[in-house]
């Protein structure tokens, strides 16, 4: 018998011990739905063709509220993706 042989075959042994020991799969925290005003696009107003000083003064106040509304959806994704993380957190501290 060839001299290489046990030891390929050792090397074969101890390669699949070695991937058999690696660390498992946590589960998946339990996932979260993100809001649907989070998934919304936002609108902003748009002047018309020639606008006049009420349209300029109409349109600022409606950007204004839009912008506000589209921040605080923004917010409202930001803060339901670190929740979704801290429950991630929360499982791998358990686990150990």
């Amino acid at each position: 018998m060839r001299h290489w042989i046990p030891i390929a075959a050792a090397a074969c042994m101890l390669t699949t011990a070695a991937c058999a020991s690696g660390p498992q799969n946590l589960p998946a925290a339990p996932r979260l739905e993100m809001p649907p005003q989070a998934r919304r696009p936002c609108d902003l107003h748009r002047l018309p063709a020639a606008p006049t000083l009420a349209d300029l003064e109409v349109g600022y106040a409606a950007r204004g509220a839009q912008i506000v509304a589209c921040d605080a959806a923004r917010r409202l994704a930001v803060e339901t993706h670190d929740a979704e993380h801290a429950l991630e957190d929360e499982i791998r501290a358990h686990r150990r």
